[in-house]
């Protein structure tokens, strides 16, 4: 059923066009995701592409809604609140490589048509000027832009419109024939397209909202668009159906950005999709794209006004969302894992084993806490002095576990940040987290002892948390380095003795200094001392300070274990 035409671009001129894309994208969906070949052959563009739409579309229903039942508010919302609402919930919204392009696409646009925030309507030149800023826009979005993607069709949308003298009707059908031409032309530009014998997934989603664009101003649908943009004949022998669907080649990729293959998980390239909203200031967002690009591929950033969407490939998914904490508050994470079907896949074609109900997820600063970590039944991430673990390697660690609930203990302050990203991302995976922030890996030996998978999963974290908070720590290390610290000023090779993480103590013998830090740690009492040493403390230094703990404190046990290469000479809890 034909449409009426719209004279103007005003706000339901956008109404009508967000339906009219939905219901484009909903009949083209399946070609889309079929001919979906690169960066990864996962085919969901046509679908990351429609759920996209169908949040700009909700967002734009709301604002109308809230005017039909303001009766205060007469009439309809201005152009500058309907474009906004869009380009605010394809922001939200955006699924995907694609889907975060097409919303600043839209976001360009409405940076135009909602400048003049009075205005009622525009016409032809602001349509035109509208895209030209969308398709410049989306490419700035882009870390490393390539020919032959649905940036290249924007921009010919563009070109095609400029040159476009007219109403909204004649400017959109312009931008649609010059998006049509530039998406046959895609599979000359990116070799894996050719091979494919496809052409680019993500342009041919934007031919589609185009055509929507003109179907809103003419009232008619571009002839072909419902059978599909590009056919076999108009591409010669590239065909949107059928051909052989092979990766791509690194350099490359068919939503925009710079790719490393199919997906990585094959040929090397990221493993993970990481997709999430960020709320921060744009000097944090800088510095988070320089972080992101140098993690992995198809970065694209995209928003302003404190919101941004953040899409980007990586082997360390955990990484990419730390990344987020450190530049502001990222939610709605979402993960996928390629070639995997979804993060929890298990290869191999073996059947997934039953998940457990609770697990404990502990990092270990070396090889004989390690040893005992897992006789207690923990997970455990090793970290080798000077090598702390990323919060991918945690994430991981958490997967491996295979349970609902898995309580998280980073057992060093240094890792806070680090866990906390970890915890949200398998959060967002639906694996029930609680960090409890243990700073010392003796801490973490006390929650463990504690640790009983039959209590609830409150019940537990609080008597986990309890014991770790009832733990003094300390740990006995050798200054690299001259520095200033709490006990005044160290040299390189003085003995140092920390207690909760200050340094209280500076000696030159190992054995005196500990006994220095033990003394100061149980005059406020205590009733058992664990001490853990390191494979370079002196071989008696163990049998010493348990005559001293027998002999000067009543009623106060002593265990000892082997920590191996753990960074500290001798590691010190007391309870």
């Amino acid at each position: 059923m034909a449409q009426v035409p719209q004279t103007f671009f005003d706000a339901l001129a956008v109404r009508t066009w967000c339906g009219l894309a939905l219901e484009s994208l909903g009949r083209a969906r399946e070609e889309i995701d079929a001919i979906n070949v690169y960066p990864v052959a996962d085919g969901d563009t046509g679908t990351n592409l429609y759920l996209t739409v169908e949040s700009a579309v909700g967002a734009v229903e709301a604002v109308f809604a809230g005017y039909e039942l303001d009766a205060a508010r007469a009439g309809a919302p201005s152009l500058a609140d309907a474009v906004r609402a869009m380009a605010h919930g394809a922001l939200i919204g955006a699924r995907g490589n694609s889907g975060t392009i097409l919303a600043q696409l839209l976001r360009g646009m409405a940076q135009v048509l909602a400048a003049d925030g009075a205005s009622a309507h525009t016409d032809g030149p602001g349509l035109r000027l509208a895209l030209r800023h969308a398709a410049d826009s989306a490419r700035q979005a882009v870390a490393h832009p390539v020919e032959g993607t649905v940036l290249t069709v924007a921009a010919a949308a563009a070109d095609a419109a400029t040159g476009a003298e007219g109403d909204c009707g004649t400017v959109a059908r312009a931008a649609y024939e010059g998006a049509r031409a530039a998406l046959a032309a895609t599979p000359g530009q990116l070799a894996v397209l050719e091979r494919a014998g496809v052409v680019d997934a993500g342009g041919r989603g934007l031919v589609a909202v185009l055509a929507a664009l003109v179907e809103t101003f003419t009232g008619e649908a571009p002839r072909g668009v419902a059978a599909g943009a590009v056919t076999a004949g108009s591409v010669g022998a590239v065909h949107v159906l059928g051909g052989p669907q092979e990766p791509g080649e690194p350099g490359e990729c068919a939503d925009g950005a710079v790719g490393h293959g199919q997906g990585g998980h094959e040929q090397g390239g990221p493993a993970f999709e990481v997709i999430y909203l960020l709320e921060a200031d744009d000097a944090a967002v800088a510095r988070l794209r320089e972080r992101l690009d140098a993690l992995g591929d198809s970065l694209v950033v995209v928003g302003g006004d404190g919101l941004w969407n953040v899409h980007v490939h990586v082997d360390d998914a955990g990484a990419a969302v730390e990344a987020g904490v450190e530049a502001g508050r990222p939610y709605r994470i979402r993960i996928t894992h390629f070639g995997a079907g979804d993060v929890h896949t298990t290869g191999g074609g073996r059947p997934p084993r039953e998940r457990a109900q609770r697990a404990v997820v502990a990092v270990v600063p070396g090889e004989g806490l390690d040893g005992l970590y897992r006789e207690a039944g923990a997970t455990t991430v090793l970290a080798r002095p000077g090598e702390p673990p990323a919060s991918g390697e945690l994430v991981e660690a958490v997967r491996r576990a295979h349970a609902r609930e898995v309580v998280l203990l980073p057992n060093d302050a240094e890792l806070r940040h680090t866990a906390a990203a970890a915890a949200e991302q398998a959060r967002a995976e639906g694996i029930r987290v609680a960090l409890i922030p243990t700073r010392s890996a003796v801490q973490g030996i006390a929650a463990l002892a504690v640790h009983e998978a039959e209590r609830r999963f409150d019940e537990d974290v609080v008597s986990m948390t309890s014991a770790a908070g009832a733990t003094r720590y300390a740990e006995v290390a050798v200054a690299e380095r001259q520095s200033w610290t709490m006990a005044g000023i160290c040299q390189a090779g003085d003995v140092l003795g920390l207690i909760d993480g200050d340094v209280a103590v500076i000696g030159s013998d190992v054995t005196a200094t500990a006994e220095t830090v033990l003394d100061r740690m149980l005059a406020a009492g205590g009733e058992l001392v664990t001490l853990v040493l390191g494979d370079e403390a002196p071989e008696a230094i163990a049998d010493h300070l348990e005559a001293r703990v027998r002999e000067s404190y009543l009623a106060v046990d002593t265990v000892v274990y082997r920590g191996g290469r753990q960074g500290a000479l001798l590691l010190i809890g007391v309870e």
